[in-house]
């Protein structure tokens, strides 16, 4: 079968996220060298040395644009930077963020909320739009799987893990974000649901439908009948408090590692509860 020939018109998944966030530093780049424009340049190097903050930013700015190791990758479509660049643009953007809002604040407190609405005027929505670009920034950088779910291909990404289960040589592969955490036997694990959301059943003799799962025909449901099936409503518990599961690893022949935890984490969307019902699901059928 003929293939199709990849240009480089077709961006590899992880590529807008590089983008974005080399057009946001460049942006605040500008805006602080427009602003510093009145200055000469021995009196902004003065005046860039003489503040801690001021070294911050260009740290930050260096990170943001030249995102050193960024590269976008297929097989982690949701994670083109390394992890410690993740997290270092992270640290960063979070004290952008808190000092911004703490200056607008500080500024709109002392001066009233008429002269503060001159001075974003004045300054063509710049003291809103700089929160705005830390915080998007702290968005974009946000803990999160390597990819999406996609049952068919037996990926589930459930909170910032993301597991990849093969049928054929039955392992299972387990990342928290882009860190592996390593490879099972699908057969030692096992997903274990909060108190009184307990989602294994007793198997019934009766007939169920089949469904293909890349390929493959295999009893179960897909979707919401799989979560219908496996497990029930995973509704808030008490007090607000969000449901959670864990991944467990009982091996027999590893000494130490019976009924280890894989990871716990909380299912905070439906599609976390999809994945989750859907991991369980599949794992039983192995």
């Amino acid at each position: 079968m003929a293939r199709t020939k990849e240009t480089r018109a077709n961006a590899a998944p992880g590529a807008g996220t590089i983008f974005a966030l080399r057009a946001i530093g460049l942006v605040i780049l500008a805006r602080w060298l427009f602003s510093m424009a009145d200055l000469d340049a021995g009196a902004s190097l003065l005046a860039m040395l003489s503040s801690p903050w001021a070294c911050i930013n260009l740290v930050f700015l260096f990170l943001l644009i030249f995102l050193p190791g960024a590269r976008a990758v297929a097989e982690r479509p949701f994670h083109p930077l390394p992890q410690w660049l993740r997290q270092a643009l992270r640290l960063f953007a979070f004290l952008g963020f808190l000092f911004a809002v703490w200056s607008v604040g500080a500024f709109a407190a002392s001066a009233g909320w008429r002269r503060a609405a001159n001075a974003v005027a004045a300054s063509n929505g710049w003291l809103l739009a700089a929160p705005a670009l830390y915080a998007a920034v702290l968005w974009i950088c946000r803990p999160r799987a390597l990819w999406r779910t996609n049952i068919a291909a037996r990926r589930f990404a459930i909170g910032r893990y993301a597991v990849a289960l093969d049928p054929a040589t039955r392992t299972v592969i387990v990342w928290a974000e882009r860190r592996k955490v390593g490879q099972y036997d699908a057969r030692e694990l096992s997903v274990r649901w909060a108190a009184g959301q307990e989602a294994r059943t007793t198997p019934t003799p009766t007939p169920v439908p089949a469904v293909a799962f890349g390929g493959v025909r295999e009893p179960g449901g897909s979707g919401a009948s799989l979560g219908a099936a496996a497990a029930p409503s995973l509704a808030h518990g008490a007090f607000g408090r969000r449901p959670k599961i864990e991944l467990l690893w009982d091996s027999p022949a590893a000494a130490g590692h019976n009924r280890q935890t894989v990871f716990r984490t909380a299912l905070t969307t439906e599609g976390d509860r999809a994945a989750a019902r859907a991991l369980d699901t599949s794992l039983q059928q192995v």
